[in-house]
């Protein structure tokens, strides 16, 4: 096969054959295909886009690039979860172990924050002595006996995407959703789970601005779990402000605690019931997806939940006693607070702004190779819709030094716009796409 075809076909609104789409996936991570002409022909792409056929053979060409896990060895039906990114969102550590407690084996890897998004192993790794790399039996005997494993991914899986995706990232060839749905799903894929539920953000705070747009993403990665034999359903949910209280990775996993102890926020707690649902539905442990939210809200309210997360802090190494004392998480010392300049409503805080005011804190990275500061973060006092008068405490930013704080205490302002009219609490959970 000749590239310069293949890269005509497409800049010419043709369809790419299966044949030519494992050609360039291949090629590429051979170092065969220049990045010259891999630039040409993803740049083809964003302009004319990937049909449905294309788009299942550019994910599955990914998936087979590197290692795939085989979690045949665990009995029952494995459920996968992957949020689009967003602030503040821990799901991940309370609705694992809320359908694991149902009975849905979760064997999930996970990835580290970048930019203002933070990442679930960088929340894992501030629990004192918690394990996220495992080797592959150990971790398929974890997920036997206890139900549930969270571990890092692993350098092996999709290599192919790693590279195209840095390649996307400096080629102004990111923002295509064929491209974005591949990428997320080739991922998914190759971690061998039989079900997986997304979780698609919408807002300021997320990679998609609009529903209209979240809602086409979440099809197309609909469509390529169902191509692939894999059960799928994404939820779309709002990120215009955080999600719950607390940005940043020790504070977050206190939140994570709070909600399983059923003392947390009432949206990161309505949001995780109904993520954990929609698990437990497709792990096939109840008959409706609204059975599954009730069965998660029971899980949740008996402390089942919460005692999978101490089972599964236990086995990783991490210290279990967290589950009873979250203050045992080491918050930074030095605080700066977000004051309100004048009376009225909350009609606005910018989950973007939070974000990277968090990351000033010292709580997110701006490359891979940064190191964070597990204690860092932002903790908020008020949401949207509620009422402040001047001189009340906004949020409180917590970092290592004074400096960094008041630096991200400065940041964190821009986030709000306090008005006299009251505004209405934005949806959290706006629709479902695959049910």
């Amino acid at each position: 096969m000749d590239m310069q075809d293949i890269i005509i076909r497409k800049r010419d609104g043709g369809v790419l054959s299966p044949a030519e789409i494992r050609f360039f996936v291949d090629g590429y991570v051979r170092e065969e295909i220049p990045d010259y002409q891999a630039s040409a022909l993803l740049m083809a792409i964003y302009f004319q886009g990937l049909d449905r056929g294309e788009t299942m053979e550019l994910t599955e060409a990914m998936r087979r690039s590197g290692d795939t896990v085989d979690l045949s060895s665990v009995p029952g039906i494995k459920v996968d979860k992957h949020s689009t990114g967003g602030v503040g969102d821990k799901t991940t550590l309370i609705v694992g172990p809320i359908a694991a407690a149902c009975g849905v084996p979760v064997a999930k890897m996970s990835g580290r924050g970048l930019g203002f998004t933070g990442g679930t192993v960088d929340k894992l790794e501030s629990i004192p002595g918690l394990r996220t790399t495992l080797e592959p039996e150990a971790f398929m005997k974890q997920v036997r006996e206890t139900g549930i494993a969270l571990i890092g991914q692993s350098g092996h899986i999709t290599p192919a995407d790693k590279k195209l995706y840095a390649l996307r990232d400096v080629t102004g060839t990111v923002e295509n959703m064929s491209l974005i749905a591949s990428s997320i799903m080739s991922k998914k894929l190759a971690a061998g789970s039989d079900a997986i539920v997304l979780d698609v953000k919408c807002g300021r705070g997320a990679f998609m601005k609009s529903q209209e747009d979240a809602r086409r993403l979440a099809q197309i990665m609909v469509d390529i779990g169902a191509d692939a034999g894999r059960r799928t359903i994404a939820i779309i949910t709002d990120m215009s402000q955080p999600l719950g209280d607390a940005v940043g990775n020790a504070l977050e996993v206190q939140e994570a605690i709070h909600v399983l102890r059923n003392e947390g926020p009432e949206d990161i707690t309505e949001l995780s019931v109904e993520i954990a649902g929609a698990m437990i539905y497709l792990g096939g442990r109840v008959r409706t997806y609204e059975e599954g939210a009730y069965v998660a809200r029971q899980a949740l309210v008996s402390g089942a939940g919460l005692e999978k997360l101490r089972a599964l802090i236990t086995a990783q190494g991490g210290d279990p006693l967290v589950c009873d004392d979250p203050s045992i998480l080491t918050v930074s010392p030095s605080e700066c607070d977000v004051i309100a300049q004048e009376t009225g409503y909350i009609r606005q805080i910018d989950a973007e702004q939070i974000g990277i005011a968090s990351q000033h804190s010292g709580a997110g990275r701006a490359t891979k190779e940064d190191s964070i500061d597990p204690g860092a973060g932002i903790l908020l006092h008020v949401k949207v819709g509620d009422h402040v008068s001047k001189g009340d405490v906004l949020a409180s930013v917590f970092s290592s030094g004074r400096k960094k704080a008041d630096a991200a205490a400065e940041q964190a302002r821009k986030a709000y716009i306090i008005d006299k009219k009251k505004p209405e609490k934005p949806t959290l959970i706006k629709e479902i796409v695959g049910k």
